[in-house]
């Protein structure tokens, strides 16, 4: 009632509506029969970068057996291409020690180019099949973990492909680390932000990419403090303590320029005053009012995280939901935020939304956790809240098997003819099959429609009840 603070009556007499309706949905309620699952103590991670690692050791050294499954033929994932953080760890150092804890824990089997092929099961009891250097194998595990990762947008504007000047952020940080004379000598470098992200097809923010452009802005300046350097961006995202880089990088001479979604910079090539080529970048100031001509020797473009290409793949195998960007959605980003709708898989990493390696590890180290939990215990339930089939009703038609997205229901040949079947375990009680039904033959326990009949009938007839209640004590 503390929604409706300031109509106390009205909410007496909301609760006693709905109390009403609660009894009246009560009688027609029947017992629940839930089910004790066996669980397999094994775990299936689907990916070996960071999270999917820092996952699989923290399930190992609890004393569980996990299979690392990883796509490539090398762990480490996108981690490969950064060197160092914003804050100056070494990127490469840690993978290294990463990786090698988890070749040398024997609890841990990793598969190197490996593709998972199919997965049947419910929480527990999964079976997974894959393919790994030409060997197909079936793993059965309890819990499976995805930790796929992201991909990085490949540019099609900007000149990238067509100037070798224009590059990438995750480029450029790999060129400052191996040296590269060409960019530690470069008098003038630009950066563009939110290159295929935030707009109409991509419509999110990529979030690392503002903290990586003040990064290697801030490590040309070291290596080449006479360098002239700009950051054009739509709004600097540097959150939390990453700001003070922000401010380091602007009181060190680097300059940043805003500019408007509506009126993007343009890219041509051209030669500068010195008649050297170079890239030139229009852009309008904001504060000036006037059209920026920047030439610069390199044109860095902060391309956008995407998701990886077998997020599709992998979220119907393990029949799990993605949200409308193509990232996996969690079941409740507050209360449930490493947890599928579907029990027994989890999330982690960038797999869930682009982050920065401490938000990865956290995260890996949640879904772990949440692993553990699980198999803590020799047995999980699960809901007697499910959906059954009439079959003197069922019509064979299908369109409940269409609809469930869990899998949950399949045809059987019975004495009446082919009929639909729920199986129990992977079913969860969500209903969209008893909406679906054009014949009314499927119902979901403890919400027949007999019951929810009766809580509209209750709802209803309130003014009545009233007015009975009035004649009958003589009161209004």
């Amino acid at each position: 009632s503390w929604v409706h603070s300031k109509e106390k009556e009205d909410a007496t007499r909301k609760a006693k509506d709905i109390i009403r309706m609660s009894v009246a949905r009560a009688s027609h309620l029947q017992p629940l029969e839930e089910f004790d699952l066996p669980v397999n103590k094994r775990t299936l991670v689907a990916g070996g970068g960071i999270a999917g690692m820092t996952c699989a050791l923290s399930i190992a050294r609890q004393g569980y057996q996990v299979h690392l499954v990883e796509k490539e033929k090398r762990l480490g994932g996108m981690a490969r291409r950064i060197p160092t953080t914003l804050e100056g760890l070494d990127v490469q150092s840690y993978l290294d020690d990463l990786i090698q804890s988890v070749y040398k824990n024997p609890l841990v089997h990793v598969s190197h180019n490996a593709t998972i092929k199919g997965v049947s099961g419910y929480v527990g009891s999964f079976s997974t099949t894959i393919e790994a250097n030409g060997t197909v194998k079936k793993i059965d595990h309890g819990a499976a973990v995805i930790a796929v990762g992201a991909d990085v947008y490949r540019p099609t504007e900007y000149l990238y492909g067509q100037c070798d000047r224009v590059i990438t952020h995750l480029e450029l940080g790999e060129r400052i680390a191996a040296g590269d004379e060409t960019v530690a000598n470069a008098e003038s470098l630009v950066m563009i932000q939110c290159v295929g992200c935030r707009n109409q097809d991509r419509n999110y923010c990529s979030r690392v990419c503002c903290s990586h452009a003040v990064k290697n802005a801030l490590k040309l300046k070291e290596l080449n403090p006479g360098m002239a350097i700009y950051i054009v961006f739509r709004d600097m995202r540097t959150f939390g303590f990453k700001e003070d880089y922000y401010r380091q990088a602007a009181d060190k001479g680097v300059n940043f320029i805003q500019y408007d979604p509506e009126n993007k910079p343009e890219v041509e090539e051209a030669t500068n005053e010195a008649g050297k080529p170079c890239v030139r970048v229009s852009v309008p100031d904001q504060i000036l009012g006037n059209r920026l001509a920047l030439d610069a020797d390199i044109l860095s473009l902060a391309a956008a995280v995407v998701p990886s290409p077998q997020a599709k793949e992998i979220a119907g195998r393990f029949k799990v939901t993605l949200n409308p960007d193509g990232f996996f959605k969690e079941a409740h980003v507050k209360l449930r935020p490493v947890e599928f709708a579907a029990d027994g898989v989890y999330l982690c990493g960038m797999a869930h939304y682009p982050k920065h390696i401490e938000e990865v590890v956290n995260q890996a180290y949640g879904a772990a956790g949440r692993v553990l939990t699980m198999m803590s215990h020799d047995t999980v339930v699960a809901s007697g809240s499910v959906a059954e089939v009439e079959d003197y009703d069922c019509v064979s038609c299908g369109a409940c098997i269409t609809a469930c997205t869990y899998g949950a229901i399949e045809f059987v040949d019975t004495p009446k003819g082919r009929k639909a079947r729920v199986n129990p375990v992977l079913c969860k009680g969500d209903g969209l099959c008893t909406a679906k039904c054009p014949t009314s033959a499927v119902a979901l326990k403890h919400f027949t429609d007999e019951a929810i009949l009766s809580q509209i009938d209750a709802a209803c007839t309130r003014e009545e009840i009233l007015e009975e209640l009035e004649a009958t004590a003589g009161v209004t």
